[in-house]
């Protein structure tokens, strides 16, 4: 009876053996890599490129189980949480880096997500406030106080000076409190505009790009995990995926719409198809921007960087003029963009449309 009991234990393991000859693999083990956003929830359009890659299985074909953390809401928590190894790629401005690099934290951008100024402002559609030299003596709403890093460079480039204005920290609520007539101007940006419309705030915008020459957010990382390169190898397979999902929705941005879409029912119950995929497109096109120059997803523009360094040391928002070698870094972009672009691309062409996304007008350049 044992050895009928060995004999049939050796053919159930050779068969298994088999199997995985045939064809199918042993799953590997998948390293966890946490991504922590800077706007406190991650019920949005914006990071349509990471739940593409997740939802079609592209960070775990690069052996990554990616979590993504919507954060406190603080200003400084992209680069603190990276900083203290709770999150492994922040999603900071470029004041919130430059102010985390200055005060010696162990971070360096090393994607550039937009190229052109994402932030703007928003006022009352029966404000008074027609331009930005209308801003001096106003005050400004932000969720958070660190967010002033954010704003006092663009005001600076727009010749306000930032000690004209006064900021009112008033939480998740800040856009309301415009809408409510308790702070003249909110902060805004990119994909904003199109969720704040959708909840009848009644805003009217200043879009920063048809006013401001500075870099917007891009993907940090910690500076010593470059010099490991098991760590560093983790990182541009997180940005490797994270173009993945870009090239994905440029081929088909209904598709990448609708699986931000369709995970949320906060995004649901706030706006239609249409208007969920205006705000993503709004976002979209400076995630492209690198490409249309012709250097790649996630590549910095250092011109940019190079004024905005000068203009926050004069401010005094930093301590010294920081370098661009200890701030950004295009190191990892050509391997971040070193995919099977054609895969990809039939993958989006594939996919299956909800009924309800079918007809979804696309418009604009993606």
């Amino acid at each position: 009876m044992l050895k009928k009991t060995i004999l049939v234990l050796a053919l159930v393991l050779s068969a298994g053996a088999l199997l995985f000859a045939g064809g199918q693999k042993e799953p590997k083990a998948l390293t966890k890599m946490t991504f922590i956003t800077p706007r406190g929830t991650l019920e949005v359009m914006d990071d349509y490129n990471l739940w593409v890659a997740i939802e079609m299985g592209y960070f775990k074909e690069l052996g990554l189980d990616v979590v993504m953390e919507g954060g406190p809401g603080e200003a400084f928590a992209p680069t603190k949480f990276v900083d203290q190894k709770q999150a492994d790629v922040g999603y900071p401005s470029p004041g919130i880096l430059t102010s985390s690099v200055d005060t010696g934290m162990d971070v360096i951008m090393v994607y550039e997500m937009m190229i052109d100024q994402v932030f703007g402002f928003a006022v009352r559609k029966d404000s008074p406030i027609k331009s930005l030299k209308d801003f001096p003596g106003k005050t400004i709403s932000v969720w958070d106080v660190g967010w002033q890093a954010i704003i006092d460079p663009i005001l600076i480039e727009a010749g306000i000076d930032p000690k004209s204005i006064t900021y009112v920290a008033v939480g998740p609520q800040w856009g309301q409190a415009v809408s409510q007539g308790k702070a003249d101007i909110a902060l805004t940006w990119l994909a904003l505009a199109p969720q704040w419309d959708a909840v009848g705030l009644g805003l009217r915008y200043f879009k920063g790009e048809d006013f401001s020459k500075m870099p917007a957010n891009g993907y940090c990382a910690r500076k010593s995990d470059l010099k490991d390169p098991a760590k560093k190898a983790l990182i541009v397979k997180f940005l490797k995926g994270t173009s993945m999902g870009i090239h994905f929705a440029r081929h088909n941005p209904r598709a990448a719409a609708q699986i931000v879409y369709s995970k949320f029912a906060g995004i649901r119950e706030q706006m239609k198809p249409v208007l969920a995929l205006n705000s993503m497109q709004e976002l979209h096109w400076g995630y492209t921007a690198g490409v249309r120059k012709g250097q790649g997803y996630g590549w910095f523009e250092v011109n940019g960087w190079k004024t905005y360094l000068d203009v926050i040391s004069k401010l005094g928002q930093t301590k010294r003029l920081l370098t661009l070698e200890e701030t950004i870094t295009n190191e990892l972009v050509k391997e971040a963009n070193n995919f099977d672009h054609a895969r990809v691309e039939r993958d989006a062409k594939n996919f299956k449309l909800a009924d309800e996304w079918k007809n979804v007008p696309v418009t604009g350049n993606w």
